[in-house]
């Protein structure tokens, strides 16, 4: 056998049997993991505007002067409606998908959400220890803001590891 064909072959294994996903294998994304995908990069994309904008605006300055509010709201928003339109596009080009949820789709949601909840958690507390110690808007703000990133990343991302990987329930 050449090194040639043997290359050929396993190229052939890796991308056809071992990574074989359910796009590949011929069976459709659910909407439900689509949506999965849509939560995760609408939380990456904004939170990585937000930190352009800040750091941008921060310059050499002190970052606890920079003013965060605006570009706070305005990523969060942008997300928000980012989702909800990356959604609608969603539902209109599957309206048969669109909403329907099976037995596996509602225990995957919810070990989704389990897992990201806890970072709203985490940063609850820190922010609450944060003020405690009085420490200034800007890091309160921006740790709650991290928390509810991390939530939806980590959530989005358990959810496609789920139903790209098989879902064991608790």
């Amino acid at each position: 056998m050449s090194g040639f064909l043997y290359f050929e072959d396993v190229s052939f294994v890796l991308h056809h049997e071992l990574f074989a996903t359910a796009d590949t294998a011929g069976v459709k994304m659910s909407f439900e993991e689509k949506s999965a995908w849509i939560m995760g990069v609408a939380a990456v994309a904004s939170y990585g505007v937000y930190l352009a904008v800040i750091l941008g605006r921060a310059g050499t300055a002190n970052l606890a002067g920079v003013p965060y509010v605006g570009p706070l709201l305005w990523t969060v928003a942008a997300s928000i409606l980012g989702s909800i339109a990356l959604h609608a596009v969603i539902g209109i080009s599957s309206p048969r998908d669109a909403g329907r949820k099976d037995q596996r789709d509602r225990e995957i949601y919810r070990f989704g959400e389990y897992i990201g909840q806890s970072f709203v958690v985490i940063g609850g507390v820190a922010a609450l220890l944060m003020a405690m110690a009085e420490w200034d808007h800007f890091w309160i703000a921006n740790v709650i803001y991290l928390a509810f990133v991390l939530s939806a990343i980590l959530g989005s991302v358990a959810k496609i590891v789920a139903y790209r990987r098989g879902f064991q329930p608790w």
